[in-house]
């Protein structure tokens, strides 16, 4: 499986972004797939994830009421829909994927994901 991610650039706070992460090669049907973000001198967070013919979407605290997490089963893409965003939110965000559906605690753990994009960078100035 191939992740390509792609939609950051540089917003001002307040503004929307929407990224996008299209998978190829071996799909199944039943599979999770989760952003996660680094910050410039901070660890890995988690950001959101959601399960194929599973449970709903799960959101950090950080991000919930902002960001939304939706996909296309049918082609293969995730959408990470970022809103009222935050000099905060500025890292390099990536998508992830896992063939397997996954628990909410499960769905958080980076290492619990086998297929990582190559990330891209969202900027927020304030």
């Amino acid at each position: 499986v191939q992740l390509q991610a792609s939609g950051g650039g540089l917003v001002q706070a307040g503004n929307s972004l929407r990224l996008v992460c299209v998978a190829s090669g071996r799909v199944f049907t039943n599979y999770t797939m989760g952003w996660f973000r680094q910050a410039p001198g901070k660890e890995h967070e988690f950001v959101a994830a959601i399960s194929w013919s599973g449970s709903g979407p799960d959101y950090a605290d950080s991000v919930k009421g902002r960001f939304t997490i939706s996909g296309d089963n049918a082609k293969n893409t995730v959408f990470l829909q970022m809103n009222n965003l935050k000099p905060e939110d500025t890292a390099v965000y990536y998508c992830a994927a896992k063939i397997a559906l996954m628990s909410t605690i499960q769905r958080r753990r980076g290492n619990e994901y086998d297929y990582w994009g190559q990330g891209t960078l969202v900027t927020v100035s304030s």
